[in-house]
């Protein structure tokens, strides 16, 4: 078998989460950070959250700020 081939593995990869560490795991990484997990994420916890990753929204807003739906289709 060829040696060096696998990754390294950490078996106490720390999974971070706002700043805090929320779980631990095996992985190919020493830490992992995370915009959501299932401790986070509605579906699991039955309460919305509001989750802006890069700016969306405020991208979002200036496209179509003002009067851009009143301008007619364009031909």
């Amino acid at each position: 078998m060829k040696q060096d081939t696998h990754p390294k593995w950490f078996p106490e990869c720390k999974v971070y989460f706002n700043g805090e560490v929320v779980m631990t795991t095996g992985a190919t990484v020493k830490e992992m950070h995370v915009d959501v997990w299932s401790g986070s994420h509605p579906f699991f916890t039955g309460k919305s959250s509001f989750v802006d990753s890069a700016g969306r929204v405020e991208k979002f807003q200036r496209k179509f700020a003002g009067d851009y739906f009143s301008k007619g289709k364009k031909k």
